[in-house]
């Protein structure tokens, strides 16, 4: 069996393994609970995503210095990341949109208000400012960066790093020749950690058939539903058409190759935890040059948040519905440049999506404590809207590396 079919055994084993044990109504002292479900079974899921984010350091700083330093020869770096940042920001924008169109349209906060829906308790962080979002960018200590995994931050003393080295010759050669077999070798490394995705998938997702309140989703089940249909039509109708239209690529080809970061960013629900496996695919799969690659899909890691503008466009209506606040298309208009700016200015801090949810309600007058409304039901949400983020920094890559010359056509459409 290829990888892929060995990791949706494991996602269905492990759902129905956490189900079962939810219904057997197990107290947490029980023999099973302390050592099967909340011992092997979780401690397996969290070693998994710790194994993937501890290449993420390294495969950036490696990947991504051998990349600047050979566009940095050819003078392609500004251009590069102007399309790339712009691609994100039209995704995002038109992610929002779609989820405030099909919200309105199904109307999810009036059928949610009749079933007795209660919030949790909810306190939203506070936002940081535009001129800390760009002060936090440039890393006081790359080292101090890199233990704390601040990737914009990690992002860009690797480019300069490799624009440097492209700068200094000889020397900067020397150099660049360590880093390109570091590159590989960290590239196997990935390589064999994603041979333990089926276990660790397994793990995730029986951890999750246990934790999941499913009477919660049935309360929200118009909303769920909202979100899911909204996220659906993202990953199978936008981005398809932006590569078709952008970059004459078959979609269909593409989402095939997908299909393992795909599956890894739905069972960890992280980008970041996802990066080594997105990377190594794209590269090895769908064709993008490392060049382009190692730009494209750490920063999409990392600032690219449609599917959490979905699920922001969807809340914002199904909030103000539930409180009855009526919305006009000035309110709506906000909701779009808010959380199209906001994916780019709340990158580096954890809780984004929430972070973000809040910074929208408050720029259209809901009440924060709306949030605790959804809260409910936003696991089993956060792991598709991962999904979806994925699958557009691989679309995004993609698209820029067609329109630079660095996409290998022939690994596109070959049955790799």
């Amino acid at each position: 069996m290829n990888l892929t079919t060995r990791i949706l055994i494991g996602m269905g084993l492990g759902l129905v393994v956490g189900v079962a044990l939810q219904w057997a109504a197990l107290s947490e002292d029980h023999f099973i609970s302390r050592v099967f479900t909340y011992g092997l079974i979780e401690a397996g899921g969290d070693i998994f995503i710790t194994l993937l984010k501890m290449m993420v350091v390294p495969l950036v700083l490696v990947s991504l210095t051998c990349g600047a330093a050979s566009l940095g020869a050819t003078g392609k770096v500004g251009r590069l990341g102007g399309k790339t940042i712009g691609l994100y920001l039209i995704t995002t924008a038109i992610a929002v949109t779609l989820a405030l169109s099909l919200a309105l349209v199904i109307d999810p906060g009036l059928s949610a208000s009749d079933k007795g829906v209660e919030a949790a308790t909810f306190s939203a962080k506070q936002a940081p400012s535009i001129k800390d979002t760009l002060v936090d960018i440039v890393p006081g200590n790359p080292i101090a960066a890199m233990a704390e995994g601040r990737m914009l931050q990690v992002i860009l003393f690797a480019v300069l790093l490799g624009l440097a080295m492209n700068k200094t010759g000889e020397a900067g050669q020397r150099l660049l020749k360590i880093f390109d077999d570091l590159n590989l070798i960290v590239m196997k490394l990935v390589t064999m950690l994603i041979e333990l995705a089926p276990y660790g998938v397994f793990c995730l997702m029986a951890t999750l058939g246990v934790t999941t309140g499913w009477a919660e989703i049935t309360k929200l089940l118009t909303y769920f539903l909202t979100v899911a249909s909204a996220l659906a039509l993202h990953m199978v109708v936008v981005y398809p058409v932006l590569l078709r239209l952008l970059a004459g690529l078959s979609p269909l080809i593409y989402l095939r190759k997908m299909r393992e970061p795909m599956l890894v960013a739905f069972s960890s629900s992280s980008s970041g935890a996802t990066l080594p496996v997105t990377l190594r695919t794209v590269e090895q799969r769908v064709g993008v040059s490392n060049n382009v690659a190692s730009f494209a899909v750490p920063l999409g890691a990392t600032i690219n948040m449609d599917g959490t503008a979905i699920m922001q466009g969807v809340a914002t209506v199904f909030i103000a519905q539930f409180y009855g606040f009526a919305l006009g298309p000035q309110d709506y208009l906000l909701v779009v440049l808010t959380a199209t700016l906001a994916s780019i200015g709340t990158a580096a801090v954890p809780g984004v999506g929430l972070i973000m949810l809040a910074m929208v309600l408050g720029q259209v007058g809901l009440p924060l404590e709306g949030i605790g409304l959804i809260i409910g039901v936003d696991r089993l949400l956060d792991m598709m809207r991962t999904a979806v983020n994925v699958t557009g920094d691989g679309m995004v890559a993609t698209t820029v590396a067609k329109s630079e010359g660095e996409l290998d056509l022939e690994l596109f459409n070959s049955d790799a």
